[in-house]
């Protein structure tokens, strides 16, 4: 391929590599020069284009990227069409990615002209989720780079998709006087989702004593009738001659690997019996959280054979997200007594039911609903106080002057309240140990009533949720734990943090505020009977 300046005389069946425009003329990059194109170029002025012009021994992007997934060998992934040197592929169900690495980068070293990029090895995938791409980066290869790429892809599988199998699953828990039944009925929810998740079904659950001889007669039962066995034990696995890896020996089976790489989740035990899989599960699988429990279910319920090599091989990557509720996390942060905690007043939102007034520039006794909120935080001792604004944000600017407020610009408050917990806590400081989400619409809060919701996050070490109620019912404001915060970026739309707290893993401690919990000023007629004036201002 000629690649360069080109003489407008000599562009006849160039490519273009920049879009052109030359008077009425525009010509997008990658066009083909017409002599049409040529004429109306000359007219206007234009001598010379940059532009590429194909030799006999190269093959345009579009022909060049086919001829390469034509050569790769794949097996639940399909093909989508050529379009500006580019092919995407696709997986044909839902599973796990495998990838053939040194393979890909075998192919990637030929030449820099021609690249592919995949997925990393074992991500999830659901049916019609590219997994990869095949990309020619110039306007054409030489056939002798594409025929020894095509060599080198016929040569192995270079990737696929192992799609779950609709596995038949066990469950064991053993039991001691000291684990509640309700422990156990949760850890069978739990997991009885993961398994579905991966389009699987829960057979049967046995619950023996925790002892040797029941479990393995339990393993024994249930190897039969299923694909997988789980087993948790009452107590965590200590020793490769603890409890679950004896009953697994006992009960006729092998035991492969005890322990894993992986954190949380590093006291799995892996064994068989009969080719039947055995997982010893570790405590922390009881969370619905990821864990290194996670990678060998997936695995084995795509019928992805697990070894302790592929277990000793978890570690690059084996550090996960932290699970606060286990008893002894492995980065503790200290009791603070004295947390410090900032407060979020979230103040961007439409008012779409005030009939085109923004409730937050209300007035209760002659002070703007949104500054009452404001000075509330500040009263509370929030360090610092910020301020979410977004519709009519410089109006409700204008209503905080003076006050020692930060404030934090949701520029995508149409989208939801998710989009002002995102902004509120990007700008919490490293020295705030938790943030309270403060609605700026509660006029019947008190400074006392925040305060005691912070005394109390304080008194749990500043690890735990904080939330308001009224008669035993969820209210607002909530305090989150910095624990929580990268997981408030998960969320999207008009959904606050409700599913984070309520999903089990982090303590909830629930503060009774009374009627104050719940009021806020949604409409008109609940603005004028909790004590609000609508001035004409606040249009």
């Amino acid at each position: 391929m000629i690649f360069g300046e080109i003489s407008i005389k000599d562009a006849l069946g160039a490519i273009l590599a920049h879009s052109t425009h030359a008077g009425a003329l525009k010509l997008k990059k990658g066009h083909v020069l017409t002599e049409s194109d040529i004429e109306q170029l000359r007219d206007a002025g234009v001598p010379k284009v940059i532009a590429a012009r194909l030799q006999q021994a190269d093959l345009e992007e579009n022909a060049a990227a086919l001829k390469i997934t034509e050569a790769l060998q794949w097996f639940g992934v399909r093909a989508g069409p050529a379009a500006t040197g580019r092919v995407n592929c696709y997986a044909e169900k839902t599973g796990l990615f495998a990838v053939d690495g040194d393979l890909i980068n075998a192919i990637n070293a030929v030449d820099p002209s021609v690249t592919i990029a995949t997925l990393k090895a074992f991500e999830r995938v659901a049916e019609g989720q590219m997994v990869a791409t095949v990309k020619i980066i110039p306007f054409a290869v030489s056939t002798a780079v594409l025929d020894k790429i095509s060599d080198l892809a016929r040569s192995n599988t270079v990737f696929g998709v192992h799609g779950f199998s609709g596995s038949r699953v066990g469950l064991i828990q053993t039991t001691l006087p000291a684990v509640k039944t309700s422990v156990l009925d949760k850890t069978r929810r739990v997991i009885e989702a993961r398994i579905a998740a991966n389009h699987g079904f829960l057979t049967s659950e046995l619950r023996p004593a925790h002892r040797s001889k029941p479990l393995a007669a339990a393993i024994h039962e249930l190897h039969e009738a299923n694909d997988i066995v789980i087993v948790f034990g009452a107590s965590a696995v200590v020793d490769q001659g603890d409890i679950v890896p004896a009953a697994m020996r006992e009960a006729g089976g092998i035991v492969h690997h005890v322990g894993m790489p992986v954190d949380p989740g590093n006291l799995l035990v892996l064994g068989e019996l009969d080719g039947t899989p055995v997982i010893g599960a570790p405590g922390c699988a009881r969370s619905p959280k990821e864990n290194g429990f996670d990678w060998v279910l997936e695995r084995l319920m795509a019928n992805v054979p697990v070894t302790k090599t592929d277990i000793v091989g978890m570690g690059v990557g084996g550090l996960l997200m932290e699970i606060a509720t286990r008893p002894q996390p492995r980065d503790p942060r200290p009791p603070v007594p004295r947390a410090n905690v900032a407060i979020a007043v979230l103040a961007a939102g439409q008012s779409t039911r005030m009939n085109g007034t923004n409730k937050l520039l209300a007035t209760f006794d002659s002070v703007p609903l949104l500054r009452r909120s404001a000075l509330l935080a500040i009263e509370a001792d929030g360090h610092p106080v910020i301020v979410v604004l977004g519709h009519m944000a410089e109006q409700c600017s204008a209503a905080l002057d003076g006050l020692n407020v930060v404030i934090a610009l949701n520029k995508d408050y149409a989208s939801g309240l998710a989009s002002s917990l995102q902004t509120a806590i990007r700008h919490v400081p490293s020295s705030a140990d938790g943030v309270m989400m403060l609605l700026a619409d509660m006029p019947a809060l008190s400074a006392s009533d925040l305060k005691s919701m912070i005394t109390r996050f304080q008194h749990a070490g500043g690890q735990s949720v904080v939330r308001a109620t009224y008669e035993g019912k969820r209210g607002n404001p909530v305090l989150l734990p910095r624990l929580l915060f990268d997981e408030v970026f998960s969320l999207a739309g008009d959904v606050g943090a409700r599913h984070l707290i309520e999903r089990g893993d982090i303590p909830v401690i629930d503060v009774e505020l009374g009627e104050a919990a719940a009021i806020d000023v949604d409409t008109p007629d609940m603005l004028n009977r909790a004590g609000g004036t609508i001035a004409e201002t606040t249009r």
